[in-house]
């Protein structure tokens, strides 16, 4: 391989890792922020305090639920939300203000409980004690480290099917930490089911609102997608593509969801970007596609005729 060819592999590298590293703030950006907004304690102004004083304001809080299918990029928007949020920045009085987990296979009190207990940095977790004792540490640590925002990402792996006494326990869990001294905002973030799951219990249910990432439709997020699309080609160096029915292709192949559409759109673009190609089209997003289901010429979304009948199941 020559100085040029290195050269050129290590722009595409720094060109695509930028690309996947940008972050879009979206209209449902600023709503997730108003609505944690109205969350988190307030001072006389009408602005959200710091986490070191609003640990100190006991009371009850109330979570967010937020539902969207797999790839509708809920994960990111919520990591983005917290870590900015100028009220959750750590300090001297709250050292963690934000607590984020990922569900742990299997789900149980224990496991839920020991996983919050480690990103808490929490000692030595000794198997053998209660539920009851783990969650009361968990509840300490909050008060502790000042934490005010609970984050559990794929939440609905929380309430398997068939377990309803056991996501019984955890809803009634969660309704604890949410009142009196130490208190949190809990936000679940999980797919569709998530919701559904919670509503059995009106206690819990009332205190989640729930915030939807509905999928995208052409008729009203094709601009967005089309500007998604020139912003990504302008940072690489590639001519815009024309195709007029790509963003709805485009779309199809995403299942409708915004992050599923980003991903495809930076494959394309990486692929122009190897063959050493000056603009992006629509061959190259057929490519992509290619690479990742391994299709039949006949039932590739971006060359197919009749795209739209395909199901991608």
């Amino acid at each position: 391989m020559t100085t040029q060819d290195l050269q050129d592999r290590s722009f595409i590298c720094e060109t695509v890792a930028d690309l996947r590293g940008k972050y879009l703030t979206l209209k449902r950006d600023h709503e997730f922020r108003a609505r944690l907004d109205r969350l988190l304690a307030m001072d006389v102004n009408g602005n959200p305090i710091s986490a070191g004083e609003a640990v100190r304001t006991a009371g009850e809080r109330r979570g967010i639920a937020v539902v969207g299918g797999a790839g509708s990029g809920k994960t990111t928007l919520i990591k983005k939300a917290v870590s900015k949020h100028p009220a959750l920045q750590p300090s001297e009085d709250a050292s963690m203000p934000v607590v984020e987990i990922t569900v742990p296979n299997p789900a149980t009190m224990k496991s839920v409980g020991f996983e919050i207990l480690k990103k808490t940095g929490y000692g030595e977790l000794a198997n053998k004690r209660t539920a009851w004792e783990i969650w009361n540490d968990v509840r300490t640590r909050f008060r502790l480290l000042g934490t005010i925002v609970l984050v559990i990402d794929e939440a609905h792996d929380l309430f398997p099917k068939g377990s309803k006494s056991e996501a019984y326990e955890i809803l009634r869990t969660l309704k604890s930490l949410m009142q009196g001294d130490g208190s949190v905002i809990v936000v679940l973030c999980g797919i569709e089911s998530l919701y559904d799951s919670i509503s059995f219990d009106y206690q819990v249910q009332r205190r989640f609102a729930k915030f939807d990432l509905p999928p995208i439709t052409t008729s009203a997020d094709s601009k967005l997608v089309w500007g998604l699309i020139g912003k990504f080609c302008d940072r690489a160096g590639l001519g815009r593509p024309g195709q007029i029915d790509l963003v709805d292709r485009l779309a199809h192949v995403g299942r409708y969801r915004l992050g599923i559409c980003i991903e495809q759109i930076i494959s394309a673009i990486e692929i122009a970007l190897t063959r050493g190609d000056t603009a992006l089209d629509i061959q190259h997003f057929a490519d992509a596609f290619f690479e990742q289901e391994g299709c039949e010429v006949g039932r590739n979304v971006f060359l197919s005729p009749r795209w739209s009948s395909i199901d991608l199941g």
